[in-house]
């Protein structure tokens, strides 16, 4: 989880529009949603947007003495079971990504326990319809569906500062993606990477 590039959604999202007009309504979600001025920063199990990472591994521990927790795969990410959300038990396994040791950035898979490439009503097809109405109930309606011809479809949602983006994972059948975003500190990022970059260029040239 540590190694997700924190511009994943972001990427992702550049690459699966396959109309302008689906393109155009996306930015002007963001447009809009970054202008209004509202924050939602909710994300779950108590965790929110902003949190300090003092607070998250203290949030954490004592999830894990109350037993709702533990050390995910290969002990780089937090684990949780979800039992009775959805039509089976699912697999859940996030850690976010901190920008000045505040979460701004909260990628979750998601997998159905009882998944194989032979039981096609635990797909991540079948996931992730689930996942988009179970979210729906979490943080209203309004997710907007999105097609790639290679990719398939994709679902975002933009609530003032917090983008949610629900996809298939391409490489790993099975496994499905909730990123959670702060699109003001993404921006944020982005620009110091952008001045980052020129200072390099600048150094390379003198």
């Amino acid at each position: 989880m540590r190694t997700i590039h924190i511009l994943m959604a972001g990427m992702l999202l550049l690459t699966i529009f396959t109309q302008c007009s689906e393109k155009a309504r996306y930015e002007r979600m963001v447009r809009e949603g970054l202008e209004s001025g509202e924050r939602h920063d909710t994300l779950f199990l108590g965790l929110s947007l902003g949190m300090r990472s003092k607070e998250f591994y203290a949030k954490c521990w004592e999830m894990n003495k109350q037993g709702l927790i533990r050390q995910g795969t290969g002990n780089r990410s937090v684990y949780y079971e979800m039992k009775d959300e959805l039509k089976a038990p699912v697999d859940v396994n996030f850690y976010p990504n901190f920008y000045n040791d505040s979460i701004f950035e909260m990628p979750v898979t998601f997998k159905y326990q009882a998944w194989a490439p032979w039981n096609k009503q635990y797909s991540g097809d079948t996931l992730q319809v689930e996942l988009v109405k179970l979210f729906e109930k979490w943080y209203g309606g309004g997710f907007m569906k999105v097609h790639h011809d290679i990719k398939g479809d994709a679902y975002v949602k933009i609530d003032g500062n917090r983008r949610i983006s629900i996809f298939r994972d391409p490489g790993q059948d099975g496994t499905v993606w909730a990123v959670y975003t702060d699109m003001l500190t993404e921006r944020r990022v982005k620009k110091k990477g952008k001045k980052e970059g020129v200072k390099k260029e600048q150094n390379s040239n003198s």
